[in-house]
């Protein structure tokens, strides 16, 4: 991984195209990641997030953040992940740290395991249901270039336009400066 000023990074919005992006697995567990980490978790935190995954701070490695206790206690990092054992469906709204202002609904396995590992390289296998196997499967589609706006209904598709097309004007605006 590139060494980076961490301090610099922060959440990008929709569209950028890295959010678009598959993320490459992470191949060394190192105190750059840990650092890369906890960035991310205070960058979560500041947005009163439950979660965030590395390409939402412009990252392509396979790593998300999440706390879904809200408690101090209640940080985990997930890395390479993968989502296995998907029961039940359950449709609930959610919102994304990088598409401000649009909450939609979204069906989504309301029970699965997660195989990843930690800042260290040791294998994780956890079963989470509700909000935690949310977070999981909202956080991993990050991972593979997919967003909760591919994953709504046409009613959501409509309510939802004049503010992705907001979001959208202000990204080209940023980036040529007008």
């Amino acid at each position: 991984m590139a060494k980076r000023h961490h301090e610099q990074l922060a959440i990008i919005h929709y569209p950028d195209p890295r959010l678009r992006r598959a993320a490459d697995p992470v191949r060394h567990f190192d105190g750059e990641l840990a650092t890369v980490a906890e960035r991310m978790l205070q960058l979560m935190r500041d947005a009163k997030g439950v979660g965030l995954a590395a390409p939402q701070v412009g990252l392509g490695l396979r790593l998300f953040v999440m706390n879904a206790t809200g408690e101090p206690g209640g940080d985990e990092v997930f890395v390479n992940p993968e989502i296995v054992d998907p029961q039940g469906q359950r449709e609930a709204e959610e919102g994304c740290l990088s598409i401000p202002d649009v909450h939609v609904q979204v069906r989504r396995a309301q029970r699965c395991r997660i195989v990843a590992h930690d800042l260290q390289g040791r294998r994780i296998e956890k079963s989470g249901a509700d909000l935690v196997a949310r977070i999981w499967q909202h956080e991993t589609d990050h991972l593979n270039g997919v967003l909760i706006i591919d994953r709504m209904g046409p009613g959501d598709r409509i309510a939802t336009r004049n503010t992705l097309r907001e979001l959208e004007a202000r990204f080209v605006r940023k980036s040529t400066g007008r």
